[in-house]
């Protein structure tokens, strides 16, 4: 049984969904998976982890500081251990050249290249918005041509699919203590977060 460290940063709380998730599919397949809010959280990788998982979402162009702040802080464990990022942006919904841009900078920033990245789109929450925001996010979305422009409901991009594909791929990659592998029995794998569904 593997143990793995999800560390995230949410502004809106999508990339905290999407943490959790990854920490349910890790569960399904037996092993034990911890989510840490960056905000709230000791900023050093707790001892005995066989993997790390570093989530943080994009926004005004670029990913939270104080995730970018942790990265450099445990890069020596990030670049020892089985480690991947996971990017949460609107761009990853459409525009996979600036999705690709965010990381290159993130990494560029922190000196981290993780063994594994995965680029997951995060969601419009026009209802959890201020006034001038809401108007500020209809505004980028018609510009970018999105028909997503009403603003008294939430759109939710991320495919959970592919979420619990990138899990699925990580886990494999991380070797289990003792050699013990994963087992024979096929896990249940939860389906998509209720009421997160696109």
């Amino acid at each position: 049984m593997a143990t793995i460290y999800i560390a995230y940063g949410s502004v809106e709380g999508q990339t905290a969904h999407i943490a959790e998730y990854i920490a349910e599919v890790i569960r399904a397949h037996g092993h034990q998976a911890e989510t840490a809010d960056l905000k709230h959280s000791a900023d050093t990788i707790p001892a005995g982890q066989d993997g790390v998982i570093v989530a943080a979402s994009v926004h005004v162009g670029k990913h939270e500081g104080y995730v970018a702040d942790f990265v450099r802080r445990n890069r020596g464990d990030l670049e020892t251990l089985p480690s991947a990022l996971v990017s949460v942006s609107l761009a990853a919904h459409g525009d996979e050249a600036g999705a690709e841009g965010y990381v290159a900078r993130f990494e560029e920033e922190t000196g981290w290249h993780p063994r594994q990245v995965a680029m997951f789109s995060g969601a419009l929450q026009y209802t959890q918005y201020n006034f001038l925001k809401r108007q500020l996010m209809k505004k980028i979305a018609k510009d970018k041509g999105s028909q997503d422009l009403d603003t008294s409901r939430d759109y939710i991009y991320t495919e959970w699919d592919g979420v619990k594909h990138f899990t699925e791929e990580f886990l494999a990659g991380v070797a289990a203590p003792g050699g013990q592998g994963t087992g024979t029995a096929p896990p249940e794998i939860p389906g998509s977060p209720a009421g997160f569904n696109p």
